[in-house]
């Protein structure tokens, strides 16, 4: 057996298998300037991540979750995942629980911003960062978590981009991702695509349940996300840099996606 990769708290032996070597019903593994590869793996325990600092990309089942700073992920047992980020410094903490409740809530991948009470809770959860003997007082803190998420979530719908199957809108995307700061040109795109405008325009909505217009602004506002990360830029620079003609145009744009307004983090 060569070396084990520990991944999620997990041990992985080889192709994205993973070793549960605890016994413990659930437990908590915090890591400060996570380092990620760019595997898919999947494990059986349900996941709750809290970015502490920092921001990810999961790429899930056809879709890329976005997951800022004071965010949660819920990842259901047995979901494959991919983690991505360019931020600087990334800060995780990573809950893995055997069991949950019987909840629809539970099965499905969620991602919300994390309400006070829930930060405190987690914060306070770290005391038992990497335990794996027993402790009740762990183990009833811990469900008392679990069984509030669905009320912290409240349906949050956070800022997903959705990756088309079909390959033929693969070239599009990219093309998208790459050249965002311009207006969309419908027909360059179909030549890409080889197809008309009008079957690329239906295709891609009905793959992706979205249209071209509202993927570029997806793209835009997840790029403005990095470079707001990197404190580097005024809010009028990040809106030029993203293809808004104004910074009005911009926050507009932001709020929309996110329900909340574009704030430059200063360095601390």
């Amino acid at each position: 057996m060569h070396n084990a990769i520990l991944k999620c708290g997990l041990k992985e032996q080889n192709d994205s298998r993973f070793v549960d070597s605890i016994e413990k019903e659930a437990y908590v593994w915090c890591e400060k300037d996570w380092k990620h590869d760019d595997h898919e793996h999947a494990h059986h325990r349900a996941q709750l991540t809290f970015v502490e600092e920092g921001y990810q990309y999961f790429h899930i089942d056809q879709k890329i979750y976005l997951v800022p700073q004071y965010h949660v992920i819920w990842i259901p047992s047995g979901k494959a995942h991919r983690i991505t980020s360019e931020a600087k410094t990334v800060n995780l903490m990573v809950f893995l629980f055997k069991t949950v409740f019987n909840d629809d809530f539970y099965k499905n991948v969620q991602v919300f911003a994390v309400p006070p009470v829930l930060k405190e809770m987690l914060l306070y959860a770290s005391k038992w960062n990497q335990l794996v003997k027993e402790d009740e007082e762990q183990d009833v803190f811990f469900k008392a978590i679990l069984k509030s998420l669905p009320n912290f979530c409240k349906e949050s719908s956070y800022l997903e981009i959705p990756v088309p199957a079909d390959a033929r809108l693969i070239p599009v995307c990219t093309y998208i991702n790459s050249n965002f700061k311009y207006s969309l040109d419908p027909d360059a795109l179909a030549e890409k695509a080889q197809m008309s405008v009008r079957s690329l325009q239906r295709i891609f909505k009905n793959e992706t349940g979205i249209t071209l217009q509202k993927y570029l602004q997806l793209v835009r506002i997840l790029k403005s996300i990095e470079l707001i990360d990197t404190k580097q830029y005024t809010l009028s620079q990040i809106a030029y840099m993203t293809g808004y003609q104004s910074l009005s145009a911009f926050t507009a744009s932001y709020f929309a996606i996110m329900k909340s307004k574009p704030k430059v983090k200063k360095n601390s």
